[in-house]
């Protein structure tokens, strides 16, 4: 059974910095196919990033381009996601998710995932 633990999240101000951070445990996370996806009240749970197995290709999701950077540190087996210029409407449990034999694309569904952590919050006050 695949393990992911995120963390990093918390209560920050409008214009504000969060580094979430995905690690895996008893898998190794360079094989596999990383994406971070966010959950608002009452909301559906949407992707924000991916980075394929590889680090072949990253994508992002249009409403945190240019503010969001995914990445991977393998010797520490942990996937990041750094979150600049943070906007109260990014507020969300954030959640990271692991697929094997799958790469990144502009349309990445939840179905297409069959790892998750257990989410991290992340409050952007105004």
């Amino acid at each position: 059974q695949l393990q992911l633990v995120e963390s990093g999240g918390g209560l920050v101000q409008s214009g504000g910095s969060l580094r979430l951070s995905c690690v895996a445990s008893k898998f190794t996370l360079d094989s596999y196919t990383i994406a971070w996806f966010r959950q608002a009240p009452g909301k559906e749970r949407d992707w924000v990033s991916c980075i394929s197995r590889g680090d072949v290709s990253i994508y992002y999701t249009a409403s945190v381009k240019g503010r969001f950077t995914i990445s991977r540190d393998n010797a520490k087996n942990t996937v990041y996601l750094l979150m600049n210029s943070l906007k109260p409407e990014d507020t969300a449990v954030y959640y990271c998710a692991a697929q094997w034999h799958y790469y990144c694309s502009e349309h990445i569904l939840k179905t297409d995932f069959d790892s998750w952590g257990q989410g991290t919050q992340v409050t952007v006050s105004s």
